[in-house]
């Protein structure tokens, strides 16, 4: 069976740039990759817009999605590898949902910012509304122009609070495409846990045991971000791995997206896995 990947673009440079990030972390694996562009326009735009202008915006985005296919098609030609074109006047959002489902999208990849050029800006509205909304598929957000690097080392931040169960299937899936090895990151002194930390622990070891793994204890910071920033740098990281909890860190930094605010600026590709 192929993995489905979803591609949401906007055709800016930061959309083509992930959907390449894709293609080659997949080389080796089939896969059918979807790119998919919502043409729905805002209703302050529309009322002052003729439906024969609409119609001209859907054939021109219809028109930009063929090209991105050709292009995709021949500048990165694989014989694993097939691409398809979704064009929709929906809700980006309430879309990607029905397509996941629809579709068996197995993962979703994304830039961080689209259009918004805003260097202050973590991640761009498309961003966080598809972090915030979709619940049924890992999303994988590329930072800006960023160049693909094979991802060999992964950094996988918990504060063994759960038990983690299917969650764990895409960090899996995604260490053994590329023989990762995934450094388990807890950002609290090794005494300060409690008995049910301690046994999660010993779960998400005993989870992970046919990996090559290997737990890190990093000193509590005033921010959790400087602590991750800091490891990606120091364990020369190529992927971060989190989970999407209620009141998680992912949930922090999609609540309050200014860098200023936060103290995180993604460096690398950022996995995002929906709590099940």
């Amino acid at each position: 069976m192929p993995k489905n990947i979803l591609l949401p673009t906007d055709f800016s440079d930061n959309a083509l740039s992930a959907a390449i990030y894709a293609i080659k972390l997949y080389e080796e694996e089939h896969c059918i990759f979807h790119f998919l562009h919502s043409s729905k326009i805002n209703m302050s735009s529309m009322t002052s817009m003729s439906n024969k202008l609409s119609r001209v915006l859907a054939e021109n985005a219809r028109k930009e999605l063929s090209d991105l296919k050709t292009k995709a098609e021949r500048d990165y030609a694989n014989e694993n590898h097939t691409f398809e074109v979704i064009l929709s006047s929906n809700d980006l959002h309430s879309l990607i949902e029905v397509i996941v489902e629809k579709e068996d999208i197995d993962l979703i990849v994304i830039g961080t910012k689209g259009e918004t050029k805003a260097k202050e800006i973590l991640f761009g509205s498309n961003t966080v509304n598809i972090i915030k909304q979709v619940k049924n598929c890992p999303i994988l957000v590329i930072p800006n122009k960023f160049d693909f690097v094979k991802p060999e080392q992964i950094a996988f931040p918990t504060d063994f609070n759960r038990v983690y169960g299917d969650e764990l299937l895409a960090l899996k899936q995604l260490a053994d495409i590329n023989n990762s090895k995934i450094r388990i990151v807890h950002i609290n002194n090794e005494d300060d846990i409690s008995e049910t930390q301690k046994q999660n622990l010993a779960l998400l070891e005993m989870s992970l045991e046919h990996y090559d793994n290997s737990l890190h204890w990093v000193p509590n910071y005033d921010r959790k971000a400087k602590a991750i920033q800091e490891f990606i740098e120091e364990f020369k990281i190529n992927i971060l791995v989190m989970v999407n909890y209620k009141h998680s860190f992912i949930e922090n930094i999609i609540k309050e997206p200014v860098i200023t605010n936060i103290g995180f600026h993604p460096t690398v590709p950022f996995l995002v896995i929906p709590q099940n």
